[in-house]
């Protein structure tokens, strides 16, 4: 596959929703010295015709301001919209992609066509012919830890007997009551624990193993997910309510990506909302650690160097600024959904 090296001018880009990773997004567009914010998509009423910067917290006086009108914004005609809604609109997006604009995202539906729902494979590619534009999903987890770093480590390797990927995440800071108690489940009685969090692990970190594993050119033959809860030793507060002591305090996933009868490849997200526990986990800070068992072993840590209680603020970067960073590359690739074995590896163009 012929990949077009980068276009020496500056790239005119939407970005699309200012969530908490969108808006991380934002500044960092505005601020890059090779990109240029041509548009600025938004659902919420309250923010259409306000200027970016004041939407994201930057004090750059661009003139950019909000819209939540889509015929407006594919007007612009801009290389590259930012995806990074809360949830896909695959009609959305294929309207992005029929008008010619290339489209980088944080959504985890695209990792690896393959694996994606036929019907919507078959809309979103045939959008990307229909304007010659291309389409990638990136983000840190997944796409960084099960994608970029994976393949990086695999590099060493002639033999491989297991490659494991292990998520840690300490959320007693994080101060979203909906998202931990609502949506994952924190704070429940472990009857009622929603039983669907493994699959939807399954979902979003499977296909990287399988893209990981066909680039090795040993395809997976099956990827299973398997979900644990540990309940709380103690009544604690964390910065987002009250965890009861007998409710979820934990929960972990492991998606396991198995050849030939044994497990190849594996990825295990442990969260937690205290350490204080009726099981006997490891429970590190919040971080990524990598076992390659090869023929050049490897053992990694990932950490981050934040306070836990500037996590919330300071994570979103990881995830926004590798699809900012990416948007370059995908401009100047093929037709089509492109995964991250496709694309030629980037970094950063800093100020």
């Amino acid at each position: 596959m012929k990949i077009h090296p980068p276009s020496p001018r500056a790239l005119r880009v939407v970005q699309w929703a200012t969530g908490n990773i969108g808006s991380q997004s934002l500044r960092a567009v505005i601020d890059h010295p090779r990109l240029t914010l041509s548009g600025l998509y938004v659902h919420t009423p309250g923010k259409v015709g306000r200027a970016a910067g004041e939407l994201c917290g930057h004090d750059d006086a661009t003139t950019v301001r909000a819209t939540d009108d889509i015929d407006e914004v594919l007007s612009l005609g801009a290389d590259c919209v930012l995806y990074m809604p809360r949830a896909l609109d695959a009609a959305a997006v294929c309207r992005i992609l029929a008008s010619g604009t290339n489209i980088v995202t944080t959504s985890t539906a695209f990792h690896h066509p393959p694996s994606m729902d036929r019907e919507l494979c078959a809309r979103v590619e045939a959008a990307c012919w229909a304007g010659g534009a291309s389409l990638y999903s990136t983000g840190s987890s997944p796409g960084f830890i099960t994608e970029a770093v994976p393949l990086a480590l695999l590099s060493l390797q002639r033999r491989l007997g297991l490659l494991s990927i292990d998520e840690y995440a300490d959320l007693t800071h994080r101060d979203s009551p909906a998202m931990l108690f609502d949506v994952m489940g924190f704070g429940r009685d472990p009857a009622d624990f929603p039983t669907e969090r493994a699959a939807h692990l399954g979902a979003g970190f499977g296909p990287s193993l399988r893209l990981l594993a066909e680039e090795m050119g040993t395809p997976l033959d099956s990827v299973t997910a398997h979900g644990e809860i540990a309940v709380a030793r103690r009544t604690t507060e964390i910065a987002a309510g009250t965890v009861t002591a007998g409710t979820v305090g934990a929960q972990r996933v492991t998606v396991a990506g198995r050849r030939d009868g044994e497990t190849l490849l594996s990825f295990r997200a442990t969260w937690y909302c205290t350490r204080d526990l009726e099981a006997d986990w490891e429970l590190r800070d919040t971080g990524w650690h990598i076992e390659v068992d090869g023929d050049a072993p490897l053992d990694v840590d990932i950490r981050f160097p934040v306070p836990v209680e500037r996590m919330a603020s300071t994570f979103p970067a990881y995830t926004a600024h590798r699809a900012v960073n990416a948007v370059a590359a995908v401009c100047a690739a093929p037709t089509g959904i492109r995964t991250t074995t496709e694309l030629p590896p980037f970094g950063a163009a800093l100020a």
